[in-house]
């Protein structure tokens, strides 16, 4: 295809690539192209199809909120909702709002470079296509590019394998198969009980025993979300935007030792029988950041596990001891550690018994040789810099995006890289993405961009780039704010900790997302501090603002 010339490049067709073309196509009238890998809109929710999977935001407040209309057109059947539901709300997006006429699905953007004297981003993808323009923005999502452990053997499988984040879109039949579940994350969490359910034979190959709080997600009392959301979702909308996890609930601010033992007890017992996230948000305030008063918490629920799984050597196994509660990423469920007390279910803790190797029939650990028809690779994600890395970016005089974060990635609000002038990236590494309820921090990220484009238009900019200097010292404070949180006591994937090799560094930012909009917003005000902002010549000079 000949290359033709765009005013803004959108990589990715879910949350944040559909609202990145609505607010620049509607907004600022430009002319975009968005480009999606899958067949369809959907992001994380057309590739993540697993069974059981499940948002883990409450599903009033896991949505777009630039249309009124939308907001109180939509109505979401469950508390928590499900993979399903959540691909038809973004269909419906798309559809609404006549998105896909600006999207070239079943493409995968190969390589994207930065031509100094033209200042254009130059796209390349696997369909042939070259296309140019001065805006390049990543909506590619900080936790889709599945990580497969590299285990010896792995081609020798005659049976079938998948990944949880890049599911068969028909679906995978379990009846009457033996099946192997490895790992033990969210998606892990979240598909192991329907898996067990439809299975003749279950192992699961956990390597880490991890908290997790009962969803109870039920069907969502429709009279709350008529009488209480829909006429205060404004209200609502705003607390979340300037809440510390995109939530609009109120955090309890008392210590876990400002009671006595039983009142304590009581508060966790209420918290658990509501379920999900409110567990520790509605208890007490110093559980994510006292370990003293985290133990309380963590011992709680230690104890929860003991009174449902039967099996006194599965309990053992299924005890977190190596962390705090909330210092890996918390998880909710529906039936998990139920699961365990179902006879054909059993569980291999690999810190004892470690895969040595996949064979023709099943995989072989230090001490035994398992059959199976089926293996499930629950292994979680390349998060924040894996699907950077799958293009070829390319900045300033040849610089390599994966050269310049071989050590750790660094950006500037995790919005923008230094030497890649006019690319931006939604809830890239530095902000407070996956710490978050997505939507929120995703519309505040394409909110903010579009207006620093529209300040550029406006004032003749036409580059706009991060200096060094305050992406090391946006680096610097994300740092900071890290070393003084519960989130460094673990090896998780927010360190790259999950991937052999990879650089351990704590990558998002764990100040909270109204604290983080806070200083976008001053940022703005102040004319966009720590961007170099130029206009370019026709003598391929960038000439300073």
């Amino acid at each position: 295809m000949n290359e033709s010339e765009l005013d803004a490049i959108v990589i990715g067709a879910g949350f944040s690539g559909l609202g990145m073309l609505h607010s620049l196509r509607e907004e600022l009238g430009l002319n975009v192209k968005v480009f999606e890998k899958g067949s369809g809109v959907g992001g994380t929710w057309y590739w993540n199809r697993y069974p059981g999977a499940r948002c883990d935001s409450e599903s009033y407040i896991y949505c777009f909120s630039f249309s009124q209309e939308l907001l109180q057109d939509w109505s979401w059947s469950g508390k928590y909702p499900e993979q399903p539901e959540i691909l038809s709300y973004l269909e419906h997006v798309a559809e609404r709002f006549d998105l896909k006429r600006n999207i070239q699905f079943n493409t995968t953007v190969t390589a994207a470079s930065y031509d100094e004297e033209t200042n254009l981003w130059h796209v390349e993808t696997d369909q042939g296509d070259r296309v140019s323009a001065r805006y390049l923005i990543t909506g590619i999502g900080c936790i889709s590019t599945g990580n497969i452990p590299d285990i010896p053997g792995l081609d020798s499988f005659q049976g079938d394998w998948h990944h949880t984040g890049s599911w068969p879109h028909e679906g995978v039949d379990f009846s009457g198969k033996k099946v192997a579940v490895i790992g033990t994350g969210s998606s892990g969490v979240q598909s192991i009980p329907v898996i067990a359910d439809q299975c003749a034979e279950l192992k699961v190959f956990q390597r880490t025993a991890q908290f997790t709080i009962p969803a109870r997600h039920g069907s969502i009392d429709q009279q709350f979300i008529e009488e209480e959301v829909k006429p205060n979702y404004a209200e609502l909308l705003e607390k979340a935007r300037w809440s510390a996890g995109g939530i609009p609930v109120d955090f309890a601010k008392r210590s876990a030792f400002d009671v006595n033992d039983s009142e304590r007890q009581a508060i966790y017992e209420a918290g658990w029988k509501e379920g999900g996230h409110r567990f520790i948000f509605g208890s007490f305030g110093d559980i994510t950041s006292d370990l003293k008063s985290n133990a309380t918490a963590s011992d709680f629920i230690r104890s929860k596990i003991r009174e449902i799984v039967q099996d006194p050597l599965k309990v053992e196994k299924l005890l977190p001891m190596d962390h705090p509660l909330g210092s890996k990423r918390a998880l909710i469920d529906t039936n998990y550690f139920d699961t365990y007390n179902q006879e054909h279910v059993d569980l291999i803790d690999l810190n004892e018994d470690p895969i040595e190797s996949i064979t023709a029939s099943g995989i072989q650990t230090k001490s035994h040789s398992f059959d199976f028809d089926i293996i499930v690779f629950a292994t979680g994600f390349d998060a924040m810099t894996g699907s950077f890395f799958k293009m070829d970016i390319t900045g300033r005089q040849g610089r390599k995006l994966k050269d310049d974060w071989s050590n750790g990635p660094s950006t500037y609000l995790g919005l923008q890289v230094s030497n890649f002038p006019n690319m931006f990236m939604i809830t890239g590494p530095g902000s407070p993405s996956v710490l978050s309820n997505m939507p929120v921090s995703i519309e505040q990220h394409i909110e903010w961009i579009k207006d620093f484009i529209e300040y550029a238009e406006d004032k003749g900019i036409d580059i706009i780039e991060a200096e060094p200097e305050a992406e090391r010292d946006w680096g610097k404070h994300v740092n900071e704010i890290a070393e003084k949180t519960l989130y460094m006591q673990a090896n998780s994937w927010y360190l790259g900790a999950n991937i052999p090799g990879k650089p351990r560094v704590f990558m998002p930012y764990a100040g909270g997302v109204g604290t983080y909009r806070k200083q976008c917003v001053e940022i703005a005000k102040e004319g966009y501090p720590g961007f170099h902002l130029s206009k370019h010549d026709s003598l391929n000079v960038a000439v300073a603002d």
